[in-house]
């Protein structure tokens, strides 16, 4: 993330990214108080009979309550506090072989009434114009089921106090390492989502999110120069445990560059680093351009996974229905259909799934509900499926809906949103400090930083957080100014080595953005540490021609 990425969250997200999710500002002890689960099945039930009545084919109803705190604090002083509440019911149906939407935030039977009717009306004048008839994979319904993110210490009983003076003491910690300025901030999300839908089910979910980003930047006075540290933490699907440090939840990055973790995270100790490592960039050595083989810790690759794979497996993409914020994608039909289209080397396998705990795309069903599971996007290096939803499944021989249906808020429609999607560890034992021991000419990157890639998602360019020069098998010194080119296929075909299931851990976005209008989605993306070899390496301080 750069500088002016981190500031847009910061400052604009309220404003622009968040306002459908946050809805109104309300006092903390509200954040506790409890939906009843009868109140919600009537209004459901209320939907659906007035939908089938008006006559839709098929009905399915969210009743969403959305909560949030959002803290931001800057070097020793709290900027901001805010508690919101967003609550409503959207309705989806299908009626004459077309979709209808409607939303209410008038939770009452008269005012859900009116919202399925009105969906019924919408789908209606659809079908006028629509071509073909929506086909939605089969579904049994589960009946009355619930589902939580599994958590031991609830973010919304944790004294705002307690926050503010952890994220302080982790700006106090980064200036003391090296760092002029300090801006951490504390997300906390727990969304109240009731689904129903004339299949038979009734799913009551409780799901509960944490990020803690923080951006260190250090200056030289003399020059004004400044570099800059983003934290390390990966956004979690889990209570404010994450927040407990433990020691038995680190992991020690190659050649000890730095201490990272799984569990649970030490926000003191990466702020600390990060104030060391900001000031350790100002006097950095300039990367030489050339091709490198470079090793790539889980906390920088699950961005690069996101982009050049995550999104161009997105069905909707692959058949060109959508193209909002990330474009179409290069991963056609015919390239899935030959079974043999070689997106990477034969270690690379990759997963896509709504299950692992801690991860931000865990829950129990989808916005369709769908039970979530996971399958194979690339198996042994081949593209073998993609990401589908009920009413795509058909379209690539699927029988079932891959459970990928989400929504950002009660007054959005569901539509085809990335998984969890991971590559898997290395199944031979091996560490990143042996991986390491036979590169001649590389450089070792941790964190995710700015990127840009194309329309089809083929031709890339990635940067990161923290450069190391590798040499003769030993990391070396710190290097600046480092960003690698490539293209998707070229790039995961020359992965020669994975870490196994020691080092595999998750990065991942809290803020996803996809459709129009925009909706914000939510997604984790596993790895180990991995080599890929031969990839070109540019400075980006140096003008071209």
């Amino acid at each position: 993330m750069e500088r002016r990425d981190f500031l847009n969250i910061s400052s604009l997200a309220l404003g622009t990214m968040l306002l459908p999710t946050f809805g109104r500002a309300i006092a903390a002890e509200e954040l506790l108080k409890p939906v009843a689960l009868q109140f919600k099945k009537m209004l459901a039930d209320t939907a659906m009979t007035a939908a089938t009545q008006a006559g839709a084919s098929y009905c399915d109803v969210r009743v969403g309550r959305y909560l949030n705190q959002f803290i931001t604090t800057r070097d020793l002083n709290v900027e901001n506090v805010t508690n919101t509440e967003s609550a409503g019911v959207g309705v989806r149906v299908i009626s004459g072989g077309a979709y209808g939407f409607a939303a209410t935030n008038d939770m009452t039977p008269d005012g859900v009434a009116a919202a399925a009717r009105q969906a019924v009306a919408i789908a209606k004048a659809n079908a006028k114009l629509q071509t073909e008839p929506v086909i939605l994979a089969p579904l049994k319904g589960v009946g009355e089921v619930s589902w939580a993110t599994p958590y031991t210490k609830d973010w919304r009983a944790v004294p705002i106090k307690e926050k503010a003076e952890l994220l302080i003491a982790a700006n106090k910690a980064g200036m003391e390492g090296g760092a002029s300025f300090m801006q951490s901030l504390l997300f906390q999300v727990n969304q109240q989502k009731y689904f129903a839908s004339t299949d038979g089910s009734y799913i009551d979910q409780d799901v509960h999110r944490l990020w803690m980003p923080f951006f260190a930047t250090a200056v030289d006075q003399k020059t004004n120069k400044f570099r800059s540290r983003q934290g390390l933490s990966a956004p979690v699907g889990m209570g404010y445990e994450y927040l407990d440090a433990r020691p038995e939840h680190k992991i020690k990055a190659a050649g000890g560059v730095t201490t990272l973790y799984t569990k649970s995270y030490d926000l003191i100790e990466d702020a600390r680093a990060a104030g060391k490592q900001a000031k350790a960039k100002l006097t950095a050595k300039s990367v030489e351009p050339g091709k490198y083989d470079l090793v790539l810790s889980p906390e920088h690759l699950w961005l690069t996974i996101h982009e050049s794979v995550g999104h161009p497996t997105e069905l909707d993409r692959v058949l060109g229905y959508e193209a909002n914020y990330a474009g179409t994608s290069f991963a056609t039909l015919d390239k899935w259909q030959s079974k043999k289209f070689k997106y990477g080397s034969d270690l690379v396998n990759i997963l896509a799934d709504k299950t692992t705990p801690g991860s931000l795309g865990a829950v129990g069903y989808d916005d369709e509900g769908v039970k979530c599971k996971n399958w194979d996007i690339i198996k042994d290096g081949i593209l073998v499926n993609y990401q589908a939803t009920r009413d795509q499944a058909h379209i690539i021989g699927e029988k079932e809906s891959h459970g990928c249906s989400y929504a950002d808020n009660w007054a959005n429609v569901q539509f085809q949103r990335m998984p969890n999607v991971s590559l898997k560890a290395g199944a031979k034992k091996l560490t990143p400090d042996e991986m390491i021991k036979d590169v001649k000419k590389g450089i070792y990157i941790v964190g995710d930083g700015s990127f840009s890639i194309d329309q089809q998602r083929y031709n890339f360019q990635f940067g990161g957080q923290l450069f190391y020069e590798i040499k003769n098998g030993k990391i070396g010194q710190q290097l600046e100014d480092v960003a690698y080119q490539s293209n998707t296929q070229e790039f995961w075909n020359a992965c020669v080595g994975i870490c196994d299931e020691r080092d595999w851990r998750m990065g991942g976005s809290f803020f996803d953005g996809k459709g129009q209008p925009p909706q914000v989605s939510i997604v984790s993306h596993g790895a180990s540490t991995t080599r890929f070899n031969g990839i070109n390496v540019i400075n980006t301080a140096r003008k071209i021609g």
